[in-house]
C-alpha cells in the first residue's frame, strides 16, 4: 500500500521575545493510505505542532510534508482538521453547521454531497436532530457532528486533535467507537493527537512516539489487537503489554 503522507526531515523554530524555541528536530514518519496511526509523546512536546504543520497553517523551518506525493499548501482542501473543541455555531441548525464547509467551497447545491451528508447523519443517530441547534446535544452528540462536517468534505486526510478529551469517560469510550466506525467505514487515512495511552492503543493500527523537546521520533510501534471497536480491543490479552511497552518509552 502507498504512503498517503510523508515528513521528510521536518524540523521547526519559533521565536519568543528571549530567544528561539527549538520545537521539532528532524521529524520522520509517513502514513500509508487507509491507517490510523496515533502521535504520542510529553505535554509540550510538540504534537499539536506537527497536525498544523501538516494542515499547512504553519510552514517547516526545514524539511518537507508531501501529501499524496504533493507539497501541502495553506488551507489544503485535501485535509480535514477536527480540534479538540467541535466548535460548532449555536446560531445555525445541526444541518447548517455540517454543510457549512460546502458553502465556503461554494458546494452547497451540489446534490451528491448534500446526499452524502444526509446519509452520514442518519447513519450515525443524528438526522431526527438535524433542524435542532447545537445547545439541543450531548457533548458526545456533538462531537459526531463535528466529525461528520469534516467527513462531509471528503477529505484524504483527517487530522483529530485530541477530539475526545473534553468528554467524561463514559462518553468518551463511546464517541471513540463513533470515531473508530465512521473513520474505517469511509475508508478514510487519520492521525490522532493524544495523551491517553489507552485511546491511542485501542483505535490505532501504529503509534508514534515522540521524544521531549524539540521532539524526535522515538519509536514506531504497529499494533494488532482482536476486536471490532476500540472498547474490544481493550479486552486483548495482548493490550497491557503494549500499554507498558509505550509508557516506558515515554516516561
Amino acid at each position: 500500500m502507498n504512503n498517503l503522507l510523508e515528513l521528510k526531515n521536518v524540523s521547526y523554530y519559533y521565536q519568543t521575545k528571549q530567544n528561539e524555541i527549538n520545537a521539532l528536530d528532524n521529524i520522520n514518519f509517513s502514513l500509508k493510505e487507509k491507517d490510523f496511526t496515533s502521535l504520542v509523546g510529553p505535554s509540550g512536546c510538540g504534537k499539536t505542532t506537527i497536525l498544523s504543520l501538516i494542515a499547512g497553517l504553519l510552514t517547516p523551518s526545514s524539511g518537507e510534508i508531501l501529501l499524496d506525493g504533493k507539497k501541502i499548501e495553506k488551507n489544503d482542501g485535501r485535509i480535514g482538521y477536527m480540534f479538540q473543541r467541535d466548535h460548532l455555531f449555536e446560531w445555525r441548525t445541526i444541518w447548517q453547521n455540517i454543510t457549512i464547509g460546502l458553502e465556503i467551497q461554494k458546494k452547497k447545491k451540489d446534490e451528491k454531497k448534500l446526499a452524502f451528508a444526509e446519509e452520514l447523519l442518519k447513519k450515525y443517530d443524528l438526522y431526527a436532530f438535524k433542524n435542532k441547534k447545537p445547545r439541543q446535544l450531548s457533548g458526545g452528540m456533538r462531537q459526531r457532528v463535528a466529525l461528520i462536517r469534516t467527513l462531509v468534505l471528503e477529505p484524504d486526510l483527517l487530522l483529530l486533535d485530541e477530539p475526545c478529551s473534553a468528554l467524561d469517560f463514559q462518553t468518551r469510550l463511546k464517541v471513540c467507537d463513533d470515531v473508530y466506525d465512521s473513520i474505517k467505514s469511509e475508508k478514510q487515512t487519520a492521525l490522532l493527537v493524544t495523551h491517553d495511552i489507552s485511546e491511542a492503543i485501542s483505535m490505532s493500527d501504529k503509534i508514534i512516539i515522540l521524544s521531549k523537546r524539540p521532539a524526535t521520533v522515538k519509536e514506531e510501534i504497529s499494533l494488532s489487537l482482536a476486536g471490532a471497536t476500540p472498547l474490544l480491543k481493550r479486552e486483548d490479552s495482548s493490550f497491557g503489554n503494549y500499554f507498558e511497552m509505550i509508557w516506558r518509552s515515554l516516561v
